[in-house]
């Protein structure tokens, strides 16, 4: 059970860290920070610890597979009944289905879970951790700054205001992060020409029992299968179509899924949620750090919601974080110098990813290299596992886009002129 800790006023609201926002990134750092010798006060504005994120892909790519088992949560996921990742992705060409070499390991995998089981859970291992206090009910206000550098915060509770004084200042309070507002730290703004909608569906196959993406160009859908038999199903149109799902929001959702190719049986199916969505959600990208203070998760940087990384990189930019500046934030380092580490690794690791999504969240067609990859993806395995590593987000993009990627996928096409051949 997850208890809050509350901390007297004083000099016991000293600490070494503060962190804003006790979801995946803000409790993944509480815990990586703590482990490493770390105070942390770890501040949630909402007082429920069963609180969760509710608007979500509910999928962690592979590339946060290392920090979930760094934080001891695999056992714990697989308990809970989270799904292993597998999908196949649905384009013009024909579907891409990765799968393992023959005699080759198993793909990189992660888990599709409801933030309604991930949230809690690692939260709770948050608050179980020495070193870490959980203050529910604790909504920052303000900034401690002194001599041009934050040195805590203020903040409302159910016991009215009180100041915490710490080395340094994680916001990682999303995508509207009022730490990143408090400290300066100005957010770029990229348009999605798309809107999108989401559902929790029961009793609803798919096929191979695995995830399904498809790539409509521009239109979008996504199908995960999540934990107690539960299907996350998504719809990201164009901007364009806007208008006829307002005027009928059930009924445009059902008819975008049935006229999916291969559609999943929607009308034989119970919906056990509401349908949710945002008609407007851009790509934000901050710097990551100012004097005293750092941004994870979507307060740093927050992605398109069609490609499912936003979990993933929340718990990766806590790894790179906790990583980056424990040691000077129990004092034993730079804590400026630390903080441009992690502003690096953050840049290196992202800035890529998100370039791209950018561009492509215009709801521009393939481009030249993209058409050669899906196309050479859908009708050769070892470029399908290649496109499997991008999509996990293990390799960038440069990486993905190389000459010798794009030369295989090239003579692939070349072998097999003509449409590709299911499962080819």
């Amino acid at each position: 059970m997850i208890r809050s800790r509350s901390a007297g006023h004083g000099a016991g609201d000293d600490y070494d860290v503060v962190i804003s926002g006790a979801s995946l990134a803000g409790s993944a750092a509480a815990v990586l920070l703590a482990r490493r010798g770390v105070r942390v006060a770890l501040l949630e504005r909402r007082s429920d610890p069963e609180a969760y994120k509710v608007l979500c892909t509910h999928s962690l790519t592979a590339n946060a597979y290392p920090v979930l088992a760094e934080l001891g949560l695999v056992p714990a996921l697989e308990k809970a009944g989270a799904v292993r990742n597998d999908a196949r992705w649905y384009t013009r060409w024909g579907w891409i289905e990765p799968r393992a070499a023959p005699g080759g390991p198993d793909l990189p995998y992660a888990y599709n879970v409801r933030r309604s089981t991930l949230d809690p859970m690692i939260r709770d291992r948050a608050a179980q951790t020495p070193g870490v206090d959980l203050l529910l009910g604790h909504k920052v206000t303000g900034l401690i700054q002194e001599a041009g550098r934050t040195v805590g915060v203020r903040a409302s509770t159910p016991q009215g205001e009180r100041e915490l004084r710490a080395r340094l200042v994680v916001g990682a309070d999303g995508k509207d992060s009022a730490v990143a507002g408090f400290a300066g730290l100005p957010a770029r703004r990229y348009e999605n020409a798309r809107f999108g909608y989401l559902a929790h569906f029961r009793d609803l196959p798919l096929h191979g029992g695995i995830g399904q993406t498809w790539f409509l160009e521009p239109d979008m859908a996504y199908a995960f299968p999540n934990d107690d038999g539960v299907t996350v199903l998504a719809v990201l149109p164009s901007k364009e179509r806007l208008p006829e799902f307002k005027e009928d929001l059930e009924g445009s959702f059902r008819a975008f899924v049935r006229a999916l190719p291969e559609a999943p049986p929607i009308d034989s199916a119970e919906r056990v949620s509401k349908i949710i969505g945002a008609v407007d959600y851009p790509l934000l990208s901050r710097r990551p750090t100012a004097p005293g203070v750092a941004l994870i998760g979507d307060a740093a940087l927050t992605g398109d919601p069609l490609w499912g990384v936003g979990c993933g990189w929340a718990l990766q930019s806590a790894q790179w974080l906790a990583e980056a500046v424990a040691a000077a934030a129990a004092g034993r380092a730079d804590l400026d110098r630390s903080l441009a580490v992690y502003a690096r690794t953050h840049r290196r690791r992202l800035r890529g990813h998100q370039y791209l999504a950018a561009d492509y969240a215009t709801a521009r067609p393939f481009n030249p290299m993209e058409r050669l990859v899906f196309s050479a993806a859908a009708r050769d395995a070892s470029v399908a596992r290649h496109m499997h590593l991008f999509a996990s987000r293990l390799i960038g993009p440069l990486r993905f886009l190389n000459p010798l990627a794009l030369a295989k996928a090239a003579a692939v096409n070349i072998r097999h002129r003509g449409p590709a051949a299911p499962g080819a």
